[in-house]
């Protein structure tokens, strides 16, 4: 019987370090998108959560440009290790990015994207882009009606507005659109007057925005759908001497943002989650390799609207990026 006993007490251990080293062994990859302070506050919000569970979290290098040309190379660096369990991912094109990570699934690596997805982002439907085990990000189709209706508010319900873009090939900043489209159109009394993509470059938003400003003189709100598109708005706006005349929302809580916020010459950030969402491709990952857990095709984390009567509020603080 005490031979048993401590036979059995011998598996237990030995069973116990197994569990152990196998967690150990977990090693995610995050590939961003762009260095940007979303991207950057999704990265802590993951290590975070890595940290937590015991997992080894790659990080790979920020692509300095938003773009399948910058992107690939060093998506492709980070899989040749060989030693990736899975991969999350904000590919740079709702299409170009499909047959590379495709080849990254059959390698036998799973994996999420996050932020932005792949085709339609209908990962339940038989089509070539429905390998990803989930997309885990905003939805930016109503976070675009939300701003849409605030903006709206902010001007009577009547008005001219001008829409800056960035990328007409990224799921996330045309479902902004899209959704800004359909939240304008409820209100017969607003106009959008334009939309230009800055491709990610904020100087180049701040000249499209400027060119806007000339262009229709009477025009009284600007939305800016991501950080280089916001802070080139604000940038043009200020620039032009029409800081409080022009309305401005802005997509994306930066530091900078809000403090032009508080200092009363931008009306509007939407904030979304991204260190909730990096923390949950974590989360989600660890529980499918070591329970089997099925993740949802979606998960779609919240978003806070920020404006200047509660960007100073202690509660408020958390959704600023860092």
């Amino acid at each position: 019987m005490k031979k048993f006993i401590i036979v059995l007490l011998l598996i237990c251990l030995v069973l116990s370090f197994a569990s152990t080293i196998c967690a150990a062994k977990l090693r995610f990859a995050f590939m961003p998108g762009i260095a940007d302070p979303f991207y950057f506050t999704m990265e802590k919000g993951a290590k975070a959560k890595a940290e937590e569970l015991g997992v080894e979290l790659l990080v790979g290098e920020y692509p300095k440009a938003w773009g399948p040309e910058y992107q690939v190379p060093i998506l492709k660096a980070l899989v040749a290790r060989g030693d990736i369990d899975l991969l999350f991912t904000a590919p740079t094109s709702t299409e170009a990015l499909i047959p590379v990570l495709k080849e990254i699934h059959d390698s036998g690596i799973p994996v999420i994207t996050v932020d932005t997805y792949l085709g339609d982002g209908d990962y339940t439907k038989p089509s070539n882009y429905n390998f990803p085990l989930a997309f885990i990000g905003t939805d930016n189709f109503l976070g675009g009606q939300v701003v849409a209706g605030q903006l709206a508010l902010l001007l009577g319900g009547k008005g001219k507005v001008f829409l800056e873009n960035t990328n007409p090939d990224v799921s996330s900043v045309m479902g902004r659109e899209l959704g800004f489209r359909a939240g304008i159109k409820i209100f017969p009394d607003m106009e959008l007057v334009g939309v230009e993509y800055c491709l990610d470059l904020q100087e180049t938003a701040a000249t499209q925005v400027s060119a806007a400003l000339q262009k229709d003189p009477d025009l009284e709100g600007v939305f800016g759908v991501n950080v280089f598109s916001a802070q080139g708005a604000h940038q043009a706006v200020v620039t032009a001497g029409l800081e409080g005349a022009i309305k401005i929302a802005t997509w994306d809580a930066t530091e900078t943002l809000i403090e032009a916020l508080k200092r009363g010459e931008v009306d509007l950030i939407l904030a979304q989650m991204p260190a909730e969402m990096g923390a949950l491709c974590v989360e989600w990952g660890v529980k499918h390799l070591t329970e089997g857990a099925e993740i949802p095709r979606k998960v779609i984390p919240g978003f806070f609207v920020f404006t200047q009567e509660n960007v100073n509020d202690p509660e408020a603080q958390q959704y600023i990026y860092k």
